[in-house]
């Protein structure tokens, strides 16, 4: 598409997104796969059942499935932080800057 005029040609995925006014939503679903992902591998090498993790969570094991559900992006801060203590993790959250 060299030289058109296309209002997209150029931008990155990033503008792209945003400027569909979904790239919150996106950038949460992906991260909460990540997670999801992450925790189902150490679950699985723990050898624990859902119900020994959701007891160490101090939690159900629906709110436990919600948190290893790669699409549930509601899930709450105190829930995941919970999972990662349950499983021997910590949970490190980091902000960056956007360039302006």
């Amino acid at each position: 598409m060299s030289g058109s005029n296309h209002p997209n040609v150029g931008s990155t995925l990033d503008s792209l997104l945003q400027g569909d006014g979904v790239l919150d939503e996106v950038t949460a679903v992906a991260a909460k796969r990540v997670l999801a992902m992450n925790l189902q591998i150490v679950f699985a090498e723990s050898g624990l059942t859902k119900t020994a993790i959701a007891q160490r969570m101090g939690k159900s094991r629906a709110q436990l499935n919600r948190l290893l559900d790669p699409n549930d992006t509601g899930v709450t801060l105190h829930t995941i932080f919970a999972g990662a203590r349950a499983l021997g993790l910590r949970v490190r959250i980091t902000l960056e800057m956007d360039k302006l």
